[in-house]
């Protein structure tokens, strides 16, 4: 395919003045920073911001409270302890069942605080930094817990699992960013990638909890798990205390020492340090200023303006994919799989498995990032998932045991797809694809889109799973192979190619109105412009000086 070049517009141009030596001296240094980043190669580049990577992997670690509850709260609906606790018996069969009804009640309670805490987060990061806000609503989960530990019935329990969603929505947004600002390009897939793995390692621990609770009789069977969520507020406190804050935050909080200093802890000590810390604090003031030229003082009806409107676009659809691939079926697994004719113990028993699918798909992902664009992963694996989304709901119609083991395995090999494509992939792309003053904002509005898709699937899917509603089993994975497909056109047509491109980049490739299909074969220089034009003006300078010269 031919390829096109871009570079700045005149608009961005406008806020440097060419004429002033030390703005000329900062495009040479932003410029020589980003060519010294993509020369990297990714063992250099892992040596040299190790500490970078090390903090942006120990802030992730805070959704692996949000992966651990979410997963477990849909476990305990097929637990027994729960069930005689809170349920209320099948007319039919006289077997005590948590109703569809209290199903999405509690489910959409963790959501409604998570959407709180998303729209609380992009204000709070934007004006106090990650570590604050962090430090904040490590407090706050750990006074929320104590609601659904003790609740004395599902009402209060609901309300218990609101208040700890807050937190989460905070915890969502802020550990994707911070992960995305902190490294350079090339290890920026990996970090953010990264971000999903620990949520994916928090069901894993609750699978394996939930499973190891089942043989504990009375209250202390679901009580248990959420007493050990205790474990991790003071911990992750103190990470969020003694880490450096996102030089990028700190820049466009107009804190330049700040940023200069964080940027010392955050590359690896050597002779040069002092002046690759100048380099690449030029490319963050340099980077922000063309961006702020086009959403200076933004707010969030800036994310649906212009070229942003593209943005937000994206990171809403990638969002809401992650549910409408298939993953709501995975949500409630347990509850699957019983109805498809699992045991209550082989269903805790292959949940396991489905959990395990989490880390061990994000590392296979880690191996295709340097080789496959994140488009391409991301529509491969919705492809994949269609087909499997097919068998499953084919086999609905099926009979005995060998169909209920067909459908497990089918369970764990789409699950096992997901986590290698779609689950991680996500991550890298909604970080790099809004600009820089509304990447906080950007990925707030997707991911409350995500909490709003989340909504609906939690109040249809129980009522398509149980026994006692719509009771369609397995046969729910036609209706979202069919939501699968409709995703997976979208991405054809509007998901763009980011793999290997800087955020200068992106800016330029988005603010040219450069087409999804073309962003992997365009060429950008987001330094030509500015290059020419202080070539230009030093010539004018030499010119004039020659004239004074000749008048003497």
């Amino acid at each position: 395919m031919e390829s096109e070049k871009v570079v700045p517009t005149e608009r961005e141009l406008g806020k440097f003045d060419l004429n002033d030596p030390e703005v000329v001296a900062l495009i040479h240094h932003a410029e020589a920073s980003d060519a010294a980043d993509r020369k990297l190669t990714f063992r250099e580049a892992l040596k040299k911001y190790r500490r970078a990577v090390f903090w942006a992997m120990i802030l992730s670690t805070s959704l692996i409270m949000e992966g651990y509850d979410i997963v477990m709260i849909s476990s305990f609906y097929g637990q027994t302890q729960f069930k005689e606790r809170f349920g209320v018996p099948d007319p039919a069969t006289g077997e005590l069942l948590i109703t569809p009804e209290w199903q999405s009640g509690i489910s959409n309670s963790a959501l409604v605080g998570q959407l709180a805490g998303l729209v609380v987060n992009a204000f709070a990061q934007d004006r106090f930094g990650a570590r604050m806000t962090m430090m904040a609503f490590m407090v706050w989960m750990a006074i929320a817990i104590f609601i659904p530990v003790f609740a004395p019935n599902l009402s209060v329990f609901a309300f218990g699992e609101a208040m700890c969603g807050i937190s989460w929505g905070v915890f969502q947004t802020l550990s994707t960013s911070y992960a995305s600002e902190v490294v350079p390009t090339i290890l920026r897939p990996y970090v953010t990638a990264y971000v999903c793995m620990c949520w994916g390692a928090g069901i894993l621990l609750s699978s394996g909890v939930v499973r190891a609770v089942a043989s504990i009789e009375g209250e202390m069977g679901w009580r248990l798990p959420f007493i050990l969520q205790w474990v991790w507020p003071v911990p992750l406190f103190l990470v969020g205390y003694f880490a450096p804050e996102s030089p990028w935050n700190s820049v466009r909080r107009g804190n330049i020492d700040e940023a200069r200093k964080n940027l010392g802890r955050l590359v690896q000590e050597s002779p040069d340090q002092e002046r690759e810390v100048a380099a690449t604090l030029a490319y963050i003031q340099y980077t922000t200023a063309m961006e702020k030229a086009e959403t200076e003082n933004a707010t969030f009806l800036d994310c649906f303006r212009g070229t942003n409107l593209r943005r937000t676009e994206i990171n809403c659809v990638v969002w809401a994919a992650q549910i409408l691939c298939g993953n709501a079926i995975l949500g409630y697994s347990v509850v699957f799989l019983q109805a498809a004719g699992f045991s209550e113990t082989k269903s805790f028993d292959v949940n396991i498995s489905l959990s395990a699918c989490y880390i061990v798909g994000g590392i296979i992902c880690w191996f295709m990032f340097p080789h496959v664009g994140r488009a391409t992963i991301y529509m491969g694996g919705l492809t994949f998932m269609f087909f499997c989304l097919i068998a499953i709901g084919g086999l609905a119609w099926a009979e005995g045991d060998k169909a209920s083991t067909a459908i497990g395995v089918l369970l764990v090999i789409s699950t096992l797809c997901n986590m290698i494509t779609i689950g991680p992939v996500c991550y890298p792309i909604v970080a790099e694809t809004p600009s820089g003053p509304l990447r906080y904002k950007t990925i707030t509005i997707g991911r409350f889109v995500y909490n709003l898709t989340g909504l609906v699937t939690n109040s249809i899917t129980p009522r398509m799973l149980s026994p006692i509603a719509w009771n369609w089993g397995a046969k729910a994975g036609l209706f979202y192979a069919g939501t699968n497909l409709l995703c997976n056109i979208w991405c054809w047509f509007r998901l763009p190619e980011t793999k290997d491109r800087t955020f200068g980049e992106i800016d330029l490739l988005f603010e040219n109105k450069v087409p999804a299909r073309k962003f992997k074969y365009t060429k950008v220089d987001q330094f030509a412009h500015q290059n020419a034009e202080i070539h230009k003006l030093g010539l004018e300078k030499a010119e004039s000086a020659e004239e004074v010269e000749v008048a003497k």
